[in-house]
């Protein structure tokens, strides 16, 4: 069963609160509405409710409407939301999404580390030959589109850039940090549909991802890995548990370090990009990281998981 919005189309049985997405996201009111919603729904007819939000299992739990195990899987950074994910541990189960994820919890427990998977058969691989490189990512300094334009530029390759620009943050950090940068070889495209930027990812030489800032996966090196294109990314957050440096891409210490790791992309073969894919980040084997935590919940019914249960990529 599956709580969702009525706009879903996902091909199993759903319920709902809200017919279409709750704007503006991040709207706090409507997702309590949400949560509680589904966790009124859910009770009694499912073994075990796996949320998706830091604030359900507090909800739900202050209400004492949980009444089977809960697993909530947290996406975002911690240091914000501390003090209410120490509440969600109270009355679930906690999964990270990195092992450098899970070192931000501190002493809040985390009951399993699960790596995101991928849709292989949506991501397939490409051959790498469009003749430039690739930038996918919000507009944000975080993210630094600015410094893949830099290091394509030095290292002589055009680059392509497809992202998120819809905040007013965005549009500033493009127009005043990205734009100028920008030169006549280089594209700008609009955020753009998934079978377009999985076709961009297959053709790109590499992916440029430099990053500063403890991201707690990056679903974009992962998705670039499926489709056999290497990437080029500075070893923060959960980058260093998706790129083996020197096997499908490389971890940068730099700008500089980026700019010249371009002209060793072909050493990096895209036939093992894919294969990484494929062992560590499938729906498969996210799929079966999850079952393994679900049935070690239910054989300890009444309480949350042993910490730090081994699953996801070794």
């Amino acid at each position: 069963m599956l709580f969702t919005v009525g706009e879903s189309t996902c091909p199993v049985p759903r319920q709902w609160l809200f017919r279409s997405p709750a704007e503006p996201m991040g709207n706090r009111f409507k997702e309590a509405a949400h949560v509680l919603a589904a966790y009124q729904a859910l009770a009694g007819e499912v073994d075990i409710i796996h949320d998706h939000t830091d604030l359900g299992p507090v909800l739900a739990g202050r209400r004492g409407i949980t009444r089977q195990p809960v697993v909530t899987t947290i996406h975002g950074q911690v240091a914000q939301n501390r003090r209410r994910l120490a509440q969600a541990a109270r009355h679930a189960s906690i999964v990270a999404i990195s092992r450098a994820h899970a070192r931000s919890f501190g002493p809040i427990p985390v009951a399993a580390v699960i790596h995101h998977g991928i849709d292989l058969d949506i991501h397939k691989p490409g051959p790498g030959t469009g003749g430039y490189l690739l930038f996918v990512g919000r507009m944000s300094p975080d993210k630094g589109a600015h410094r893949a334009v830099r290091a394509a530029r030095r290292a002589g390759w055009p680059l392509v850039i497809t992202g998120r620009i819809r905040e007013p943050a965005e549009r500033a950090y493009f127009e005043e940090q990205v734009r100028p940068l920008l030169g006549p070889d280089d594209d700008m495209l609009a955020e753009q549909p998934l079978a377009i930027r999985v076709d961009l990812m297959g053709h790109a030489a590499a992916l440029l991802n430099p990053i500063t800032w403890p991201e707690p996966f990056g679903l974009v090196m992962a998705e670039a890995l499926a489709t056999a294109t290497p990437v080029l990314t500075f070893p923060d957050g959960a980058a260093p548990e998706i790129i083996d440096h020197g096997r499908t891409g490389y971890l940068c210490r730099g700008q500089d370090e980026m700019t010249a790791a371009v002209a060793r992309v072909p050493q990096i073969s895209r036939r093992e990009c894919r294969a990484a894919a494929e062992q560590r980040f499938s729906l498969a084997r996210m799929a079966a990281d999850y079952d393994r935590l679900y049935r070690a919940i239910l054989q300890h019914p009444g309480r949350p998981a042993p910490e730090q249960t081994r699953t996801g990529t070794p």
